[in-house]
């Protein structure tokens, strides 16, 4: 396989889904920003788009070099009601600078909005779609390539995004911040999966809020739900990168380590190849992460799908698959740990944890590294 290619034609969202490629997306931009010191907690606003460009493009290029084939606008919570009179700057220059580095790779621009801090005080129909509107013109006057209405909580607010959305003529994507119990309202997954559609987008799924493992259980909800009712969209799914078997309905923000002290959730790059996986054999197609999800979580689904998409990003050129690059290490011990990386098997499940440098498998774990009928990734053997 060779590297990503850099710029050309480039062909549109739904005709790389519609023709069975698989979409990287990219990943975490608030929360990251926020630890590099560009954007304060609390209304996680993106202001560094205006004040930090050169750190918002960065990131970008960040992802781009790790794989990722949509640039996403640094745009949440960027209206009107949140940002006053910053958040038509903060939506153009946020074009611009995802523009900018997408034209340096084969990727596509996506304008992104998220559901407004209105909907819930007062359901002003109008008031809402007014405040979509507004970035949206934005959108269509920088001509992104197609747009996300993201991170909604109630169905409802999301399909007036969608509605709003499709009056530019431009492909549609709908993410909801939900789990396996639902929206706000008690909608299931797949009902408002159902919803979404109906309202016109082609690509439905899920980001945010919840760790890899609980948002591809929302998302075979949402599949079956779209077959139940005989609808067909295109699946995404952007998870958090920590992982969060323990939340609650309102997922990591009930959390009391959120946001400062999720560190030790961090999802390892194994962990992503896994979720990647998983995905894909869930048919979804459009993979990709939320908050805490780092360019190297996104190179590790890029590495993980290399074989369907016949090319490794570029950021694989400094990172041997599966730790193969310890084998240069000047401690023999260390330089010993990639002899027991048995490739090229592949995994849909590895729990595993460290100690002291030895790799052991957790108690009630069976491993036969002979049986690829288990879709197995890799045997580690335990060091002693």
């Amino acid at each position: 396989m060779v590297p990503a290619g850099g710029p050309g034609a480039k062909k549109g969202i739904l005709e790389r889904l519609n023709s069975g490629e698989v979409v990287v997306g990219d990943g975490s931009f608030l929360i990251t920003l926020e630890k590099r010191g560009y954007v304060k907690a609390g209304l996680w606003t993106p202001e560094a788009v205006v004040e930090h460009p050169n750190a918002v493009h960065q990131l970008h290029m960040e992802f781009l070099r790790a794989g990722s084939n949509v640039m996403q606008t640094f745009t949440f919570s960027a209206n009107e009601e949140n940002m006053e009179s910053k958040w038509e700057d903060v939506n153009a220059t946020a074009c611009d600078l995802a523009r900018e580095v997408a034209s340096k790779g084969d990727a596509l621009v996506a304008g992104g909005i998220c559901q407004t801090s209105i909907y819930k005080h007062r359901k002003d129909e109008a008031r809402v779609k007014k405040l979509f509107r507004l970035q949206l013109e934005v959108f269509a006057r920088k001509n992104v390539d197609f747009l996300i209405a993201e991170y909604f909580e109630h169905a409802e607010e999301a399909v007036w995004a969608v509605e709003v959305l499709k009056e530019s003529g431009k492909p549609v994507a709908a993410t909801m911040c939900i789990g396996p119990e639902g929206d706000e309202c008690n909608l299931t997954p797949g009902e408002c999966a159902v919803k979404l559609v109906k309202a016109g987008a082609s690509i439905v799924g899920v980001n945010c809020r919840f760790g890899p493992t609980t948002s591809l259980k929302t998302i075979k909800l949402m599949k079956e739900g779209l077959q139940a009712a005989g609808l067909k969209a295109h699946l995404m799914v952007q998870s958090l990168g920590f992982h969060t078997p323990d939340c609650g309905k309102g997922g990591f923000l009930d959390l009391p380590e959120y946001p400062f002290g999720l560190e030790p959730r961090v999802a390892t790059r194994w962990d992503i190849q896994k979720y990647a996986r998983e995905a894909y054999n869930l048919g979804v197609r459009y993979i990709g992460g939320c908050c805490g999800f780092e360019p190297y979580h996104i190179r590790a689904i890029a590495e993980e799908l290399a074989p369907e998409r016949g090319f490794w990003p570029p950021a694989s050129d400094k990172h041997g698959s599966w730790g193969s690059g310890l084998n240069m290490h000047t401690k023999p011990w260390i330089r010993a740990r990639t002899a027991n990386v048995l490739l090229p098997l592949r995994s849909t499940q590895h729990n595993m944890y460290y100690t002291y440098g030895v790799v052991k498998y957790r108690a009630g774990c069976c491993w036969n590294w002979k049986d690829d009928e288990k879709g197995l990734l890799f045997s580690v053997l335990t060091i002693q």
